[in-house]
């Protein structure tokens, strides 16, 4: 597999131009456009002029949570437990449903104040009834450690959800390049406005431009909509490490796709604008299941399966050998077979140059950290033309990552 060379994926980021906060309003954003080659800008509340006729876009309905918990043991030394993924229960609404205990992936600051023993944090839960609140205890054990990650194990006492604990005593994890704490404005400005489904520990930023107002002239436009899932990782903000990026391990990351999203892509193949790379990665990503989703049909197994999509999975001999209509319907088979509205899977795809396309046509998209690797998947969809379009951005005061202006990109 060739080489690709991280240091050539690099460009100088002032502190100065990463927005530290959003506009104060969403849609003002300024908007990047780049197409054959050619760079041109506006406002984000024009992007309509900009879509094509009869397209279809696809955006990612995830919902940031607030993963953040802050413990003090008896000491005083502050214990942080970042929850990055469930464990048990597997499924995101099976563990945020959880009235009783459930284990998490998290990552822990201050762990060498933390040695063994149980951590305690009091909820002081109010009811719905109106009834007089009471006060439960959530205990944090850690299980096992791999790496830099730890399993914990949460357990209370009392009629309340994991999901009700989060939003009570969490913190939004806001992205670590913004240097500040978060603020009780980042709770709405960094949620999109159609997140639903809770379970990321980052917000698709590329779809923190949108209003309402934008979402309502799309659609008198005749521009379709459609949403999938891609609960959002704190791998993402992940850097590029090794010389060869190929060497990179990616972050493995859920995705829910429901049936109608699937038959909407497959109705209007050609026209698919991606909001967000989470929502580009999920797309392309159905492409790769075909291979694995052909033997389970075939032989009528229609008993759960661990569905993923591994990172090189797009460079394997044959794999991009079949149309994308045949990948689609395979899935739809599938969906058939095993009586589901919603295909659940797994993606740690790598989308890199060299990168085949299958489903996305056009990329909304903000500007991203140098060397990472959302700048190669942003090189491989313009084949390699990215400093065309981040020089111009340095050059005409475009504001940078999660809370900076957007893109649209159309494939090259």
């Amino acid at each position: 597999m060739e080489a690709i060379l991280i240091d050539e994926y690099n460009y100088p980021l002032p502190d100065e131009r990463i927005a530290k906060y959003p506009l104060a309003q969403r849609d003002h954003s300024k908007l990047l456009v780049y197409r054959n080659g050619q760079v041109n800008e506006d406002r984000f509340y024009n992007i309509g002029n900009f879509i094509p006729d009869h397209s279809l876009l696809i955006y990612n309905n995830t919902r940031v949570i607030q993963a953040r918990l802050v413990f003090h043991k008896e000491s005083g030394a502050r214990i942080e437990i970042f929850c990055l993924e469930p464990l048990a229960p597997r499924d995101y609404a099976l563990n945020l449903g959880s009235t009783s205990g459930c284990t998490w992936k998290c990552m822990i600051g201050n762990l060498k104040k933390w040695k063994s023993g149980k951590l305690t944090l009091i909820i002081h839960h109010s009811h719905a009834s109106g009834a007089q609140s009471t006060s439960l205890v959530l205990t944090a054990e850690r299980l096992s450690t791999t790496g830099n990650t730890h399993e914990v194990r949460f357990e209370w006492e009392g009629a309340i959800s994991f999901a009700e604990i989060l939003d009570q005593l969490g913190e939004l994890p806001i992205p670590p390049y913004l240097n500040r704490a978060t603020e009780e404005r980042d709770k709405t400005t960094y949620q999109t406005v159609y997140s639903r489904i809770k379970g990321s520990v980052a917000a698709p930023t590329a779809g923190l431009h949108f209003t309402d107002d934008v979402l309502n002239d799309l659609r008198h436009r005749g521009i379709q909509t459609t949403e999938l899932t891609l609960h959002v990782g704190a791998g993402t903000f992940q850097p590029v490490k090794t010389a060869d990026a190929n060497e990179h391990t990616m972050h493995t990351e859920i995705i829910a796709v429901p049936r109608k999203a699937i038959e909407d892509v497959l109705a209007n193949l050609g026209h698919i604008v991606a909001v967000g790379t989470t929502s580009m990665r999920t797309l392309e990503s159905l492409y790769f299941l075909k291979s694995i989703l052909d033997p389970l049909i075939k032989n009528q197994d229609n008993t759960e399966h661990v569905l993923h999509v591994g990172q090189f999975a797009p460079y394997q001999p044959g794999t991009n050998d079949y149309s994308t209509k045949e990948a689609l319907e395979t899935i739809l088979r599938y969906l058939d077979m095993t009586h589901q509205d919603t295909l659940h899977a797994e993606t740690q795809i790598m989308i890199r140059p060299g990168y085949e396309f299958h489903v996305v046509d056009q990329l909304i998209t903000n500007f991203h950290q140098p060397k990472s690797t959302l700048l190669l998947l942003v090189s491989a969809f313009v084949k390699g033309d990215w400093h065309t379009i981040y020089d111009y951005a340095l050059s005409h005061d475009f504001r940078f990552l999660s809370y900076g202006d957007s893109s649209i990109l159309f494939r090259s």
